[in-house]
């Protein structure tokens, strides 16, 4: 499902990554992920919800910043965490 209208987009903003090597929690404690998920709120770089400890999603859950996209080259999609849909 698309949500074009989710008001959540309105939280987007232009960011910079702020650890584009990796999730910002695994590399601090050493742990593994699948793929990298950007908030599009503050440049916060987390895991996705495959990855064993879904940093991502925490982040989302724990700052009120819902919107995602991967940070795999080539992946052109938003994610609300909020709706569960893409935006």
């Amino acid at each position: 499902m698309t949500t074009e209208s989710d008001w959540h987009l309105s939280l987007v903003r232009p960011v910079t990554p702020r650890t584009p090597e990796g999730c910002e929690e695994c590399l601090r404690l050493g742990s593994p992920w699948v793929h990298l998920r950007l908030c599009l709120t503050c440049g916060h770089v987390g895991c996705c919800d495959s990855s064993p400890l879904k940093h991502a999603r925490l982040h989302a859950a724990n700052v009120g910043h819902p919107i995602v996209q991967p940070l795999e080259p080539g992946e052109n999609w938003r994610w609300c965490y909020v709706h569960e849909a893409v935006v």
